[in-house]
């Protein structure tokens, strides 16, 4: 992968991140800034992003500048990907994976085969793991926000868990988010926030709070943690890392060169982790501030427990089989 192949796949992503068209500042901001932590010497995400942003790329033109059918097809996965980030993608969204499937001269299969994947995780019930059926939520979806908000007094919850063993699921998701970060199949990537969020909902749920996905992609929100950002952040990683693309063999020799993103994605796993539980353990009651300075300062710790458990990162990375990463994420 060249760098005109690098500039080309990540302006696709960025395309795809943009193209609901009700991106708000909020939003725009975060993808700005994942932009601008990705720019190396090669690769000018910055620019990029401004491209994009000013319409001055287009999907026709960065389709075009691709040298393989294998990248187009990886292509048309980060871009599905991007737009299912955050929840199932919208009409403007699904207009413009037609448009790019079109213009980088997809077949049908090439197209329905990873979108019906990204489909099912975006749209994977959060009870599958307890087998029972959904249940409405404690709060709406809109409310996370508001509840971290609160100065009342804090009322503190008693889990059906120990600590002892919240402690460990969470560090289990954190580890497996960091296998997932060493494979170079963008498949393995889309199941990053799915899991994220299944292991907030068991958070939750060991709490007596019944979560829906709105209540979690609101509080996610509320600590800095943009769903699109978070994963155009792991895509770019693997992209300019040049970890990420159609390679033979499962891990492809690429363990040394995925350390980056399995940090990325074992922190970022293991802090929200942390935060949710002291958020649930305390009646959610953390204010805004309270809940981004948390994250921070548990992301700050994660970072540095990540070397720690390298070996079982890397050993996690050998067992998953990416044909079988929604079942995968459904058991989880």
């Amino acid at each position: 992968m060249n760098t005109a192949d690098q500039n080309a796949l990540l302006t696709i992503a960025l395309l795809g991140a943009f193209a609901d068209g009700s991106k708000g500042e909020a939003e725009r901001a975060e993808v700005r800034r994942v932009a601008e932590s990705l720019g190396d010497a090669q690769v000018n995400m910055a620019a990029l992003y401004q491209d994009v942003l000013l319409k001055r790329a287009t999907v026709a033109s960065a389709a075009a500048a691709l040298s393989s059918p294998e990248l187009k097809q990886l292509a048309f996965e980060l871009a599905v990907g991007v737009c299912d980030a955050d929840g199932l993608r919208n009409e403007a969204e699904t207009r413009f994976l037609a448009e790019l499937g079109q213009a980088l001269g997809l077949t049908q299969p090439q197209i329905a085969e990873p979108a019906a994947t990204a489909d099912a995780l975006a749209t994977m019930p959060l009870e599958d793991i307890l087998g029972k059926p959904a249940e409405t939520s404690a709060a709406p979806a809109a409310a996370a926000a508001a509840a971290a908000a609160s100065t009342g007094p804090v009322v503190t919850s008693v889990a059906d868990r120990s600590d002892a063993e919240l402690d460990k699921m969470i560090l289990n998701y954190s580890i497996l988010n960091g296998a997932l970060e060493l494979l170079p199949q963008s498949m393995a990537s889309m199941a990053i926030i799915p899991l994220q969020m299944k292991m907030v909902y068991r958070i939750g749920k060991s709490h007596g709070y019944e979560l829906d996905r709105g209540h979690i992609k609101d509080l996610l929100a509320t600590m800095g943690v943009g769903l699109t950002g978070q994963y155009l952040e792991e895509i770019g990683r693997k992209v300019i890392g040049g970890l990420l693309g159609k390679v033979a063999g499962r891990m492809a020799g690429g363990l040394a060169r995925g350390a980056t993103g399995a940090a990325f994605s074992f922190a970022t796993t293991y802090a929200l982790g942390q935060v949710a539980k002291r958020y649930y353990a305390g009646g959610r009651t953390m204010s805004t501030q309270m809940l981004k300075d948390a994250y921070a300062s548990m992301l700050t710790q994660a970072r540095g427990l990540q070397g720690q458990y390298a070996p079982q990162i890397e050993q996690q990375a050998r067992t998953v089989d990416v044909s079988r990463i929604v079942q995968m994420v459904r058991a989880s």
